[in-house]
């Protein structure tokens, strides 16, 4: 899978132009963003980005920045999908699975 096609699927999910925040999920901690962890990546991402900005009448809120120092969260947040699900219902987190994610609104 091309970095190109990952932007494709994300955009296909998420509103970009919500600000800090995605469906009833605002604040934040739910801002949307892609993080690019080369030179190429980031090229890719700052071209697919300028293609978003001829679709939308709105401003493009998705940040674009370059990864930096990640910490894992909490071992209760770990693989939550699987383990807990929206509503205490676990979801498959399985390669290739095309389920629509449940953990939102």
């Amino acid at each position: 899978v091309s970095y190109n096609e990952l932007l494709n699927i994300l955009f296909q999910k998420i509103d970009p132009t919500q600000v800090n925040g995605q469906g009833n999920d605002n604040g934040t901690q739910y801002r949307t963003g892609v993080y690019p962890h080369s030179p190429e990546q980031r090229k890719v991402a700052e071209v697919f980005f300028e293609s978003l900005k001829k679709q939308y009448s709105k401003p493009i809120a998705t940040e674009l920045v370059d990864a930096a120092v990640f910490f894992p969260a909490e071992k209760y947040h770990q693989q939550y999908l699987s383990n807990n699900g929206r509503f205490g219902t676990p979801q498959s987190a399985e390669k290739g699975c095309t389920d629509p994610i449940r953990c939102y609104g």
